[in-house]
């Protein structure tokens, strides 16, 4: 069985930050690769960042570079998303994801395991 679960979301100001983290228990999976995700109300969900199972490889999508920063600790089994300069357009409920590769990156379809989300409301 695999869990994945998310927590730090909340409601901020623009120009806050927030870190969301993720905690993977996984008896089975000793290795995996990771992404958040997000969902605004009446769009898609999608790709926030990812990460290959080494921290060497990571993803930011373009309207988050350079304010977000995913990271992780193997140690740990856990996944974390650092959000600076918060925008409204950044509410979302944000999910984490687990894959069994290494590195699944922005191909939402190769991610094995989701969390239940948590919301972060960012007001103006």
């Amino acid at each position: 069985q695999v869990q994945v679960e998310e927590s730090g979301g909340g409601s901020v100001q623009a120009g806050d930050s927030l870190t969301l983290s993720c905690t993977v228990s996984a008896r089975t999976l000793r290795s995996f690769g990771a992404g958040w995700f997000r969902q605004a109300p009446g769009k898609e969900r999608e790709i926030v960042a990812a990460i290959n199972w080494a921290g060497s490889n990571r993803y930011h999508a373009d309207s988050v570079s350079g304010r977000f920063t995913i990271s992780r600790d193997n140690a740990k089994k856990s996944v974390y998303l650092q959000m600076n300069s918060l925008k409204p357009e950044d509410t979302a409920v944000y999910y984490c994801a687990v894959s069994g590769q290494l590195y699944a990156g922005t191909m939402m379809s190769l991610y094995d395991y989701w969390g239940q989300g948590t919301q972060v409301t960012v007001s103006s």
